[in-house]
C-alpha cells in the first residue's frame, strides 16, 4: 500500500532529520518534494495545494523554529495534516430497529460482491445474524459467487432471478423480520459506467428497504476516476459511506487521500487483499502512519489476535523467553504468521528502523524461505524437532533428501534456529532492553 509514495516521503524526511536547524528555504524545498510525491501518487491537485499550504504555514512558524528537533516536528505536522485530510473515521450506522439494511452499490468490477461477503464475515464475528441478498441478476455467475461466499462465511443468501432486485430485497427484509435476523446485506448490480437505469434500480431498492447505510464500493487503483464515480453516485443516491478496494496495490492509490476531501463522503472500510478477512475499518491515523512509513502497530496486533490462539501464543512466548522453544514450536509460529495475511502487508505495518529494513526485503523471497523451512522441519521425526541436538550428519542428509532440499539448506535452518535461541536467552537476561531501538 503506497510503497512508492512512502519511499519518496521517507527520503524527504531523512533529509529533514539530518539538519540541525531548518530555514524557510529548507521547508520550501521539502514541501516542493512532498507536493511532487503526492501528485505522482495521483492525489487530487486541489487537495495537494491545500495540504501543502497548511503544512508550510505551520512548518515556518514558531512550533518548528523553537523545537528541539525541527525535522521531527515538520514530520509530526505532515502527519497531523494528512490525518485531517483523510477525514474522520465513520463507523457503520447500526442503530434503530432490527433488522437493519445495508445496500452495496458501485460499478461492475469494483468488488461489490466480494466486499458484501467480507462485510458479512466481519459483522457475523461481532454477533450479528445476517441475511445476504443476491440483487445482481444481470452479471453472469454473480448470484453463484455470493452463494459461494455465503457458504464460506456461514451466512444465508436470498436469491431469485425471476423477480426484480427491488422485489427480492423487500422479500428478504420481510423474511429477516420474521426470522430474527439483525442485518440484511444487499448486493446490487453494477454497470461498466454510470447510467440512468442503474440509478433507478438502486433508488427503487432504497425505497423498498430503507437502508441505514448505502455504501459505494470503489476500486482505489483507478486513480482520479474514483472521484468522478463517487460524485456521480452521490448526485443520484443517498450515499452514506465508501469502501475502497484493492488498497494492497501501489499504483495510483492517492485517490484514497483525496476522496473524502473532494466528495465529502466518509470512508468506512478499506479492502487490503483478496482473502475474506482482508477488510479493515477505516482509521485515518493508522492509514497516515502507514503512508508516512511509521507502521501500524494497532493493525499488526489486530491481525495477530485474529490469527493466533491465545493459549498457544502465551505458552510459546514463555518457552521463547526461557530459550526452550523447539523446532516444533518454530514451525507452529510460521504457520500462525501465514494466517496473518500476505507478508508484504505485515512488513508495512512494522514501525521505525525495523519497518524500513523490512521494506527493503523482497516478501516473495521470505515466503519461499518459509516454505523451505516448513518442508525441512516436516521431514524430521517428532524427536528431532523437539531435540535438534540429535541432528547429526546422517540425519541431516536424510532430512534434505526427504524435503527435496540440499544439506546446506538444512544446515542453514539449524543455524538460524540456534541464533534465535541465543537472541531469546539474551533478551531474557537483559529484560528486553535495547529492543526499543528497532522501533525508533
Amino acid at each position: 500500500m503506497f510503497e512508492t509514495l512512502t519511499g519518496r516521503l521517507n527520503q524527504i524526511f531523512d533529509q529533514l532529520r539530518r539538519r540541525g536547524k531548518l530555514s524557510e528555504a529548507d521547508v520550501d524545498a521539502a514541501m516542493r518534494e512532498v507536493r511532487l510525491a503526492l501528485l505522482e501518487a495521483d492525489v487530487h491537485f486541489s487537495v495537494v495545494k491545500t495540504f501543502i499550504a497548511k503544512v508550510r504555514e505551520r512548518a515556518v512558524g514558531v512550533e518548528v523554529s523553537k523545537a528541539l528537533n525541527p525535522g521531527q516536528q515538520v514530520i509530526k505536522i505532515v502527519n497531523e495534516e494528512l490525518i485531517a485530510t483523510l477525514g474522520e473515521p465513520a463507523p457503520l450506522n447500526l442503530t434503530g430497529p432490527k433488522p437493519r439494511v445495508i445496500v452495496m452499490v458501485g460499478l461492475q468490477g469494483s468488488g461489490k460482491t466480494t466486499v458484501t461477503g467480507k462485510l458479512a464475515r466481519l459483522l457475523k464475528s461481532k454477533g450479528e445474524r445476517i441475511l445476504m441478498v443476491a440483487g445482481d441478476p444481470y452479471r453472469p455467475a454473480a448470484v453463484k459467487q455470493l452463494q459461494q461466499l455465503g457458504e464460506r462465511v456461514g451466512v444465508e443468501v436470498e436469491t431469485d432471478t425471476s423477480v426484480t432486485p427491488q422485489e427480492l430485497a423487500k422479500r428478504a427484509l420481510d423474511k429477516a423480520e420474521k426470522g430474527g435476523y439483525t442485518l440484511v446485506l444487499v448486493d446490487t448490480a453494477g454497470r461498466s459506467q454510470l447510467d440512468a437505469q442503474l440509478m433507478v434500480e438502486i433508488k427503487a431498492i432504497e425505497a423498498n428497504v430503507k437502508p441505514v447505510d448505502t455504501l459505494l464500493v470503489i476500486d482505489s487503483m483507478i486513480g482520479q476516476e474514483a472521484l468522478n464515480i463517487a460524485q456521480g453516485f452521490k448526485e443520484a443516491v443517498a450515499l452514506t459511506g465508501l469502501v475502497l478496494t484493492k488498497m494492497d496495490g501501489d499504483s495510483r492509490g492517492g485517490a484514497a487521500i483525496s476522496i473524502r476531501s473532494v466528495t465529502g463522503i466518509p470512508i468506512k472500510f478499506i479492502g487490503t487483499g483478496e482473502k475474506l478477512d482482508a477488510l479493515e475499518s477505516y482509521d485515518p491515523s493508522r492509514l497516515s502512519s502507514r503512508i508516512l512509513g511509521m507502521g501500524d502497530i494497532i493493525g499488526l496486533i489486530e491481525k495477530a489476535e485474529s490469527a493466533y490462539d491465545a493459549e498457544t501464543a502465551e505458552k510459546q512466548a514463555r518457552k521463547m523467553m526461557k530459550g526452550e522453544f523447539s523446532l516444533e514450536d518454530w514451525l507452529e509460529q510460521m504457520k500462525q504468521m501465514k494466517k496473518m495475511g500476505p507478508l508484504s502487508q505485515i512488513m508495512e505495518m512494522l514501525p521505525g528502523q525495523m519497518g524500513q529494513a523490512a521494506r527493503g526485503i523482497d516478501p516473495s523471497l521470505v515466503e519461499d524461505q518459509f516454505k523451505q523451512s516448513e518442508a525441512i522441519i516436516n521431514s524430521m521425526t517428532v524427536k528431532e524437532r523437539r531435540d535438534p541436538d540429535l541432528l547429526n550428519a546422517s540425519r541431516r542428509r536424510r532430512i534434505a533428501a526427504g524435503s527435496g532440499m540440499d544439506v546446506q539448506d538444512v544446515n542453514r535452518l539449524i543455524k538460524q534456529f540456534r541464533e534465535a535461541q541465543k537472541l531469546m536467552k539474551t533478551l531474557q537476561k537483559t529484560g528486553g532492553k535495547g529492543l526499543g531501538r528497532l522501533f525508533g
